[in-house]
């Protein structure tokens, strides 16, 4: 969620009985109950989603909450706790994408795809309050229509499992905000468990929950959110996408899930430079997702470190989606002490990631802030996150 608001906008969450509370005072009844869905950080497998590949996020411990009540007729009402675009009307009969501004376009999309797959909607008032960073890569947008969709699910009694609402929210990214994002942060956000990372088949939407914990190892994660604002919905993720879908038309293969490593040379022959250099970030991503598994399993956190690192050196130089901020972020975490360091998230800004141990956070953190006031840069937001449960009611 990348328009309107600043992160600083969403840093303190209502708590939930404030935020019922506030429900009443703006729309003069109390709610049907409270949803919340996390956001993710993608631990590793960056665009290697929507090539039906692997990919290993984990739900996060910040969250978009939805108050929401029913209504007897087909008026929708938004609105949030923070920014300043007010209250927004919209109407069940006639969900226009383009008219949506900013947040709405979320929810209302979520609505959209559900009418979509002939579930009857009724009109609803809600309020959303949410401490995921906007514009950081960590999936705010998500959250969001992860919530929303929970909250409907139950009270429209669709009864649609985590997969079914995986893919109505992919398309509600895709067709109403016109994001061509694939399904992994539905599938973080909705299918995450706290302690867990989510190992998720993008061809299949089989999930295994992978233990991750850094704290026990020693470690923590931090998340370096650059502030440089993104957003999904331009040219620079559309045409990365349009490359990967050309470079598995040329090698003959339904998608990049279906090109190995040892494929490779062979493929440098046959793409041209560009088109090569796409493919080979997502063939050796998917690799390195399926190394970071197997890591975890038999030696935990402190083991993949380096597959971070690469992580992060193929996105800057095969797939180029850093930027110059994010690079600063990274480096700077590993050469004071952070184990491994990669950007995360869509690219073009948003946050670095940088697992780290203990005893160096406080040398890491403050070396980040250093690097970005000795380059000109804004103070970058630094904090920790562990991997929680997935969305669900909470009153």
């Amino acid at each position: 969620m990348s328009n309107g608001n600043s992160a600083d906008a969403v840093s303190a969450p209502l708590e939930t009985a404030a935020l019922i509370s506030r429900f009443e005072e703006n729309f003069g009844r109390l709610p049907d109950g409270v949803w919340q869905a996390p956001g993710r950080v993608n631990l590793i497998g960056e665009h290697t989603d929507y090539n039906e590949g692997f990919v290993l996020p984990f739900a996060i411990d910040k969250t978009a909450r939805v108050a929401v009540a029913a209504r007897p007729d087909s008026t929708i009402r938004l609105l949030s706790t923070y920014g300043g675009q007010g209250l927004t009307t919209a109407d069940l009969t006639s969900l226009d994408s383009a008219a949506a501004r900013g947040w709405t376009k979320y929810p209302l999309g979520v609505i959209w795809a559900l009418q979509q797959r002939g579930i009857e909607v009724p009109g609803i008032d809600l309020l959303l309050d949410s401490d995921v960073p906007l514009g950081a890569g960590l999936s705010s947008s998500h959250a969001i229509e992860c919530a929303v969709i929970s909250a409907l699910n139950e009270l429209t009694g669709a009864g649609l499992q985590a997969e079914e609402m995986v893919l109505a929210t992919q398309q509600a990214e895709n067709d109403f905000v016109g994001a061509p994002t694939g399904i992994m942060d539905q599938s973080a956000s909705l299918r995450g468990a706290k302690g867990h990372a989510v190992f998720l088949d993008c061809r299949t939407q089989e999930v295994q929950l992978v233990p991750f914990e850094a704290e026990p190892a020693g470690l923590v994660m931090l998340v370096i959110d650059t502030k440089v604002q993104h957003s999904h919905a331009d040219g620079g993720y559309a045409s990365r996408r349009a490359s990967c879908e050309l470079g598995a038309e040329v090698l003959g293969v339904p998608a990049l899930r279906d090109v190995t490593v040892d494929d490779l040379e062979e493929a440098s022959g046959l793409l041209d430079e560009v088109t090569f250099r796409r493919v080979r970030h997502v063939v050796m991503e998917n690799d390195r997702v399926l190394q970071t598994v197997e890591l975890l399993a038999r030696q935990g956190p402190g083991a993949i470190g380096a597959l971070l690192d690469a992580s992060h050196v193929s996105m800057r130089d095969d797939f180029e989606i850093s930027c110059p901020e994010l690079d600063l972020a990274v480096d700077a975490s590993r050469r004071n002490g952070a184990i491994g360091a990669r950007m995360t998230g869509g690219g073009f800004g948003g946050a670095a990631i940088a697992l780290t141990p203990v005893a160096a956070e406080a040398e890491v953190r403050a070396a980040v802030v250093n690097a970005f006031a000795d380059a000109g840069y804004g103070k970058p937001d630094i904090f920790t996150v562990t991997p929680a449960a997935g969305a669900h009611r909470i009153s």
